[in-house]
C-alpha cells in the first residue's frame, strides 16, 4: 500500500517545477503526484490527482497562485503552500496568501527562477511533512462547540497577570489573525508573540494584524516599551528577549542560536519572561508543528503561570499544543474561538 504524501507542484517554470520536484522526490515519504504550470491547470490537476499537499508558486499567468488559493479554498480545501520572493512585494502578497487559507509558506531564495532552490529544500520537504497532517477547513469555517465545560473555580484564575506570551508556528498567522482582533482596545496588559516566520515577512505580518486589530501591533526592536494595548510580535531571525531599565519593562533581541531549530523561539521568550514576570504570566500556546514552547511554558507553570493551548479542534498542526498537553502543564484546552474571552477573563482575574 502507498503511504506517500502526493503532492502537486504548481509553477509557470518548467525549470522550477523540475527543481521542486526533484527536491520532493528526494525524500522517501514523498511523491510528486503531479505537476501544473498555472492556477487553472492546477485546479484541474487537484480534480483528477487528488494530491495531499499542493505547492503553489505565487507569480503565474492565465490564473495566478492567489486566484487559485482561493478557489481550492472554496471548493476542495487542502494543504496549500505558497512560495513567493522574498521581497516586500512578495511578503505582502505572502499574507494574503495566509489569510486566504494556506497553511505555510516558502521564501524563494533569489526570486522567481530560484536556480539555487535546493538550498532550502530542507525547508521544502519538512513543511510538506507537516503540511500533510493539516487539518484545512473550507475559508469562513466557526468551529461550534460543544455544551460548555464548567470548570472548578482556580485560585490560578485570580491571580494577577501582568504580560500574555503566545507561541505559534505553522497556521500561526491565520490563528493569530483570528484571534489578535478580537481582544478589546482596552485589554488591560501587553502581549509578546513568537510565530515561526523569516525576517523578510514580521514587518509586513505586523503591519496586516495591525490593520486588522483594536490594539496596536508591532514588530519588536531593543528597547520599545511594553505597556498595555500594544502586541509585540517577535521580528523573524532573533529572539525576542526582555529587561528592565529604571522599572520598565522593555524588548531586547537575542542572536542566540535556534532553539529547537527555531529563531526566533517561544522557548527563549518564555523564559526570558519568567526571569521578568515571575509567575504573572497567561501563556497560550497555538497551532505549530514541534514542541517549541513546551519547556519555556513548563518554567513559567512552575513558577504559577495559567497555560492555555489551542485544541486539536481548531489547530491546523496539533504539535506544539499537544507537546504542552501531554507535558502536563496545561491549566486548559480551549478550541481557537474561545481563547480571546478565555484570555480577557484571566488577565482580569475572573
Amino acid at each position: 500500500m502507498n503511504n506517500k504524501i502526493r503532492v502537486l507542484v504548481v509553477d509557470d517554470s518548467a525549470l522550477m517545477r523540475t527543481l521542486i520536484g526533484d527536491i520532493l522526490n528526494s525524500d522517501p515519504r514523498i511523491e510528486v503526484a503531479g505537476t501544473a504550470k498555472d492556477g487553472r491547470e492546477a485546479l484541474d490537476r487537484i480534480r483528477t490527482l487528488r494530491p495531499s499537499v499542493v505547492t503553489m508558486d505565487v507569480e503565474m499567468p492565465n490564473m495566478d497562485g492567489l486566484q487559485a488559493l482561493e478557489e481550492i479554498m472554496r471548493t476542495n480545501p487542502l494543504p496549500v503552500i505558497m512560495l513567493s520572493s522574498m521581497t516586500q512585494e512578495g511578503a505582502d502578497t505572502t499574507m494574503k496568501a495566509l489569510s486566504l487559507g494556506c497553511v505555510d509558506f516558502i521564501g524563494k531564495p533569489s526570486g522567481s527562477i530560484s536556480l539555487d532552490i535546493k538550498t532550502v529544500g530542507h525547508e521544502i520537504i519538512e513543511k510538506v511533512i507537516a503540511a500533510s497532517t493539516a487539518r484545512v477547513r473550507p475559508r469562513g469555517f466557526v468551529f461550534k462547540s460543544q455544551a460548555p465545560v464548567m470548570r472548578p473555580p482556580s485560585s490560578l484564575n485570580s491571580r494577577h497577570r501582568d504580560i500574555v506570551a503566545i507561541a505559534s508556528s505553522t497556521g500561526g498567522p491565520m490563528a493569530l489573525s483570528e484571534l489578535i482582533p478580537k481582544l478589546p482596545a482596552n485589554f488591560p496588559v501587553p502581549i509578546v508573540i513568537t510565530q515561526h516566520m523569516p525576517k523578510e515577512f514580521t514587518p509586513s505580518f505586523a503591519k496586516r494584524l495591525n490593520s486588522e486589530s483594536k490594539l496596536e501591533v508591532v514588530e519588536g526592536f531593543s528597547g520599545l516599551t511594553l505597556k498595555p494595548g500594544r502586541v509585540v510580535i517577535a521580528p523573524g531571525g532573533s529572539h525576542l528577549v526582555f529587561k528592565r531599565r529604571n522599572g520598565q519593562a522593555l524588548c531586547d533581541l537575542s542572536d542566540a542560536p535556534p532553539v529547537c531549530s527555531v529563531k526566533p523561539a517561544a522557548n527563549v521568550m518564555f523564559l526570558s519572561v519568567a526571569d521578568e514576570f515571575g509567575g504573572n504570566v497567561l501563556s497560550v500556546i497555538l497551532t505549530g508543528m514541534g514542541r517549541d514552547g513546551t519547556d519555556g511554558a513548563a518554567t513559567l507553570h512552575r513558577l504559577g503561570a495559567y497555560v492555555i493551548a489551542e485544541s486539536q479542534k481548531t489547530a491546523v498542526v496539533y504539535g506544539m499544543p499537544k507537546a504542552a498537553a501531554d507535558a502536563g502543564i496545561v491549566d486548559e484546552v480551549l478550541p481557537l474561538n474561545e481563547i480571546p474571552d478565555a484570555m480577557v477573563r484571566i488577565v482580569r482575574g475572573n
